[in-house]
């Protein structure tokens, strides 16, 4: 099975509190793009779950996806996965949450510095990756060894064509 996890689109420096710091065009213009390009390389074509910070930035985010992804089975907006939760209780929920509904995909829309931890929380032998604004990750995970493998890092930068 595959879990992704992507980082929110670019968003406003400043807003009232973090958590309400919305997406700027661009943002939200690469993560269209990056949810396009995903959604070719999805193994059935469908995601099975979506977890999403309650953060403005990572909802908006996943709302601008939707507008080009096939419809996620199942939607959830987590707490625990705002830029300070922490990486080693996320992947043993997500673990827990896999064995439970069986996804054959998940998808994680989160923030830094979470998904990057995260990322290494499923690949012991690498260091944490930067995550550019709407990079997405792909971990191939076996849900019965629980052993996995990151097999790709891709920035809206490497899709378009521009640093």
């Amino acid at each position: 099975m595959q879990i992704y996890i992507m980082r929110h689109g670019e968003a406003l420096t400043f807003a009232a509190s973090d958590e309400e710091r919305p997406l700027n065009d661009r943002g939200e213009q690469q993560s269209v793009e990056m949810a396009r390009w995903l959604s070719q390389q999805l193994p059935d074509g469908n995601l099975d779950l979506v977890l999403v910070s309650p953060y403005l930035r990572a909802q908006q985010t996943w709302a601008a996806c939707q507008t080009v992804m096939p419809t996620a089975k199942k939607v959830l907006t987590d707490e625990g996965i705002t830029p300070y939760g922490d990486s080693e209780h996320v992947a043993s929920y997500l673990r827990a949450l896999i064995a439970v509904e069986k996804p054959s995909s998940v998808l994680l829309v989160s923030h830094l510095p979470l998904v990057g931890y995260l990322t290494a929380e499923f690949d012991a032998d690498n260091q944490a990756p930067m995550f550019p604004t709407s990079s997405v990750s792909c971990i191939e995970f076996d849900p019965i060894s629980e052993k996995s493998e990151v097999l790709w890092l891709k920035s809206p930068a490497q899709l378009m064509g521009y640093a």
